[in-house]
């Protein structure tokens, strides 16, 4: 596995609490006493060390409280924390994923995430609705003291339609799919408390590049999960797109596609949370295998950090003595890994609690997810990586 080096500064910012933790590593300030913190500007943070300045610039509406820093007690040998206040004038606007941005009658062009490739183009929809959430069948054999009049019975998108799932959007198949897609049989084991079976779906992927974008419904619907596609408007139609740094490029694609993985899950999280009022997760795969048990904690959280090693900015004036970087909008998130016996307990409890939402997402996606999360414990201090018998983590929107 991959190591990954702590950062040497890590700052975390409540927007709502408007405070913040400040933690610095030990060798590069061994108690903070040879630590000046202070805003030279509005909307920045100086953090000037013996060796190094380094500049956090806020989100504007975000700035530091002057001579609100405080050291906490009880230094450790890993550094120091350090405690301060912000001033909050305008919260962050949150970001929106693709099921939360498509509207009708606005024209939408479908790539594939891993290429760039045109998979669907021109599309209008006259109908953009939700389907039910992901424990619905459950939640009516509870509640009705009757037959569940839904069984086996399928939710599908008519021409023109557009279905959207928690993790997966639902269209009708088109003429230009036979250029753009290709289909291929796909076995995996479907998982239940009851019993475990084999079971058979049809990939549908991308014919350019190979990647599985998802699953073919019936001949005529196909399910396309938010990790794996990039929606774009047509013509001048203002909606969600993929910043243009996210699309892939030849020199970048892990890079690329780890923040377009982290950014799309992030805000699909809030909106979950936000809609329904749901904070637990099970991200799973399409044969409902549970991978992560997620916890989502905070959505108000801006983070910045320093990398262990120095990375020096082209336009810095003294290229070695300053470094600067820029707070990002992020959600805090506790974690455990399916995989892990350790928690087998806390495991279990979750499996069998019904209000615990499952978010189903391709097999690769699921590890991916595991190893970006894995990745940004690994950056924390020690102190801040685990929270009770969950890991901690951080994903930026």
């Amino acid at each position: 596995m991959e190591v990954t080096q702590q950062d040497s500064i890590f700052l975390e910012l409540r927007q709502k609490l408007q405070s913040g933790l400040l933690f610095i590593r030990s060798d590069v300030s061994r108690d903070g006493t040879d630590v000046k913190i202070e805003s030279k500007e509005e909307s920045t943070i100086n953090i000037q060390t013996p060796d190094w300045t380094y500049q956090v610039n806020l989100t504007p509406g975000v700035s530091l409280v002057e001579g609100s820093c405080q050291k906490s007690p009880g230094i450790t040998e890993d550094g120091c924390h350090i405690r301060l206040r912000v001033q909050v004038d305008q919260l962050t606007e949150d970001s929106s994923s693709v099921i939360g941005q498509l509207k009708i009658k606005e024209k939408y062009s479908f790539l594939c995430q891993a290429c760039g490739s045109t998979v669907l183009q021109d599309r209008v929809f006259k109908r953009v609705l939700p389907l039910p959430n992901g424990n619905w069948n459950t939640l009516v054999d509870d509640w009705c003291c009757h037959p569940d009049p839904f069984a086996n019975r399928k939710l599908l998108p008519r021409n023109e339609d557009c279905l959207l799932g928690d993790t997966y959007i639902l269209l009708a198949r088109d003429s230009g799919c036979e250029q753009t897609l290709t289909q291929q049989a796909n076995s995996f084991q479907k998982d239940s408390a009851e019993q475990k079976c084999g079971s058979k779906s049809v990939l549908v992927s991308c014919r350019n590049c190979s990647t599985a974008l998802g699953e073919e419904i019936t001949s005529d619907v196909l399910k396309f999960y938010i990790t794996e596609i990039l929606v774009e408007p047509s013509e001048n139609a203002v909606c969600y797109v993929t910043q243009p740094d996210l699309v892939p490029e030849s020199n970048s694609t892990e890079l690329t596609r780890q923040r377009f993985l982290e950014q799309s899950l992030a805000s699909r999280l809030v909106e979950l949370s936000s809609a329904q009022s749901i904070f637990r997760f099970s991200i799973q795969t399409p044969g409902g295998k549970a991978m992560i048990l997620l916890w989502l904690l905070n959505t108000d959280t801006l983070v910045a950090s320093f990398p262990g090693t120095a990375v020096i900015s082209a336009g810095d004036v003294h290229p070695k003595k300053n470094q600067s970087c820029q707070a990002v909008r992020a959600v805090k998130v506790l974690y455990i890994p399916c995989s892990d016996s350790k928690h087998k307990d806390v495991i279990d409890v979750w499996e069998k609690d019904i209000s615990v939402h499952p978010l189903p997402f391709p097999q690769r996606s699921c590890e991916e997810i595991q190893k970006l999360l894995i990745s940004s414990t690994s950056r924390l201090p020690p102190l801040l990586r685990c929270m009770n018998s969950y890991q901690v983590a951080y994903m930026q929107m």
